[in-house]
């Protein structure tokens, strides 16, 4: 069988558990899910690939003796700008504590003080020093780390190394498995529910700090599927990724500035003068005073030197690495940075189980859209709502009946995409300021190759279609010719929903597209 050779069979059903992608979310489900059986596919090695391994901020939880997690869900709700939902927030920020306990149990290396008690560092937007970390700035890739071993001595999980293609449907439209294909050839893995797993879609942009596959598959998969996505237009650009030429842009963690790092233009006047919050503002607002400043001609600068600096190696070892491959000495040299496509709050509608709109789907992660983040995502609180999901998602994964018969329908061909033009669409139209002139063009560019079969391009118009719909700026969502707010509500579409934003622009209506949205 060739790899464009379409499926159309039927399967008995399994019990296992298909998880799809293998950072933080994915491990952290597949351990949860144990001893059930767990097949996870992943598109590249365990510990390489993925998001989580770079992460560099750490894992926001209440463990200091001045902190609570009411607090911590305070905090959530301010920087979520009236998206994020308070019963999600409140949840999430009550497991924090616990999710770390686990992961010390599972001898994750988190950073000490003399104490020997948790080191907690402060990043924008938090009220309270909660970021624990590991490795100074490593945390991301530590906790993999422990995680994949953890995995390599768990029997209940078997790792396949493969790209999902698409989701296979039982007789009632249920979600009973998984088309995947390695070394050209294509095969079906039923299961009694497939968990997505598979992370963003920073690499949709030519400005991003994401790794090269982070193009929104899972995503794709689930629309395709007749998933319902929510809030697809809220991407979170970084403020502060290194802005030396490098694809993907190398990112100098947020933490710096809870350490005193400022923003500078090139004469040393400070960009965040004059705005609320200042250096350690939410970051749609840094980004957004560095997007401004550039538009003027400014060139953006990290100040690092001096005392910070000269503790970088210990402190921020990872930072202190990517200034040096770059030439960057920050003990004496501030470090160029802008914004890039970093975090994605919009994904798959899922509930308080992570199970989305399609039965035996779920979804955990920066793929779904669970109601935690909302306009805009609180600093470090990606890694908690991956962990704080997997439990739930078993714990509802092992309630599913029994599964029916599998079923692979024919795939369409797949049309031939170029990633690099649409890259720079996204960067260009649907990026950090945008108005409905350059968010029409970039749907009436995606919408021809999303028809096709392009799933980076579907993602991609999920993006510029949901952000057109909404007239506002909040969060991280800013339309220069919307700037005020209207009162807070999701958006929410289908794949159908898509195709007729697309023709109703593709018609040149005087108005983009009404009736997509939902309170």
């Amino acid at each position: 069988m060739n790899a464009h050779a379409p499926l159309s069979f039927a399967l008995p059903g399994t019990d296992q558990v298909v998880v799809v992608g293998a950072g933080i979310a994915g491990l952290a489900t597949a351990l949860r899910l144990a001893p059930h059986p767990v097949t996870l596919v992943t598109a590249a090695p365990l510990g390489t690939g993925t998001a989580t391994g770079w992460a560099q901020g750490g894992i926001a939880a209440a463990m200091g003796a001045d902190d609570a997690p009411a607090l911590h869900a305070a905090d959530t709700l301010a920087a979520g700008a009236g998206l994020s939902e308070p019963e999600v927030a409140a949840r999430v920020a009550a497991a924090g504590p616990g999710l770390i306990d686990w992961l010390v149990g599972l001898a994750a290396p988190f950073d000490r003080d003399a104490a020997g008690d948790l080191a907690l560092g402060l990043e924008a937007a938090h009220s309270r020093r909660r970021i624990v970390r590991a490795g100074g700035d490593s945390t991301g890739r530590l906790v993999l780390e422990t995680l994949v071993r953890v995995i390599g001595r768990t029997p209940s999980v078997t790792v396949l190394v493969a790209s999902a293609r698409a989701l296979m449907r039982d007789a009632h439209g249920a979600v009973a498995g998984v088309v995947c294909e390695r070394d050209g050839q294509r095969f079906a893995l039923p299961a009694r529910a497939v968990v997505l797993a598979t992370g963003g879609v920073g690499a949709l942009y030519a400005s991003t700090t994401n790794p090269r596959g982070a193009t929104g598959r899972g995503l794709a998969l689930a629309m395709r599927a007749g998933a319902t996505v929510r809030d697809m237009e809220f991407v979170q650009f970084h403020p502060t990724a290194i802005a030396t030429g490098a694809d993907p842009m190398p990112l100098a963690t947020e933490a710096l500035r809870g350490e005193g790092a400022r923003l500078i233009d090139a004469t040393g006047a400070p960009v965040m003068a004059g705005i609320a919050g200042g250096d350690l503002a939410p970051r749609d607002v840094v980004a957004r005073g560095i997007f401004q400043a550039q538009a003027r001609g400014a060139r953006v600068f990290l100040d690092c030197r001096g005392a910070l600096g000269a503790r970088m190696e210990t402190r921020f070892p990872t930072v202190a690495g990517l200034c040096a491959g770059a030439g960057i000495d920050p003990r004496v040299q501030a470090i160029p940075v802008r914004p890039a496509a970093h975090y994605h709050m919009g994904g798959v509608k899922v509930d308080a189980a992570g199970a989305s709109t399609v039965p035996g789907l779920f979804a955990c992660g920066e793929v779904a859209s669970t109601g935690l983040h909302g306009a805009n995502r609180l600093a470090s609180n990606s890694l908690l709502e991956a962990m704080a999901f997997a439990p739930w998602i078993a714990e509802a994964v092992g309630a599913l009946p029994a599964p029916g018969q599998a079923r692979a329908e024919a795939e369409p061909e797949r049309g031939p995409s170029d990633l690099e033009a649409l890259r720079h669409v996204m960067d260009g139209e649907v990026g950090v300021v945008r108005d409905a002139e350059g968010l029409t063009r970039a749907v009436r560019s995606l919408a021809p190759t999303a028809r096709a079969g392009c799933d980076a391009a579907l993602t991609g118009l999920a993006i510029a279609a949901s952000a057109v719909t909404r007239r506002e700026s909040r969060g991280a969502h800013w339309r220069s010719d919307h700037p005020a707010q209207e009162p807070p509500r999701h958006t929410e579409v289908t794949l159908a929903d898509l195709w007729a934003i697309a023709e109703t622009l593709r018609a040149d209506a005087p108005e983009p597209a009404r009736g997509v949205v939902t309170a």
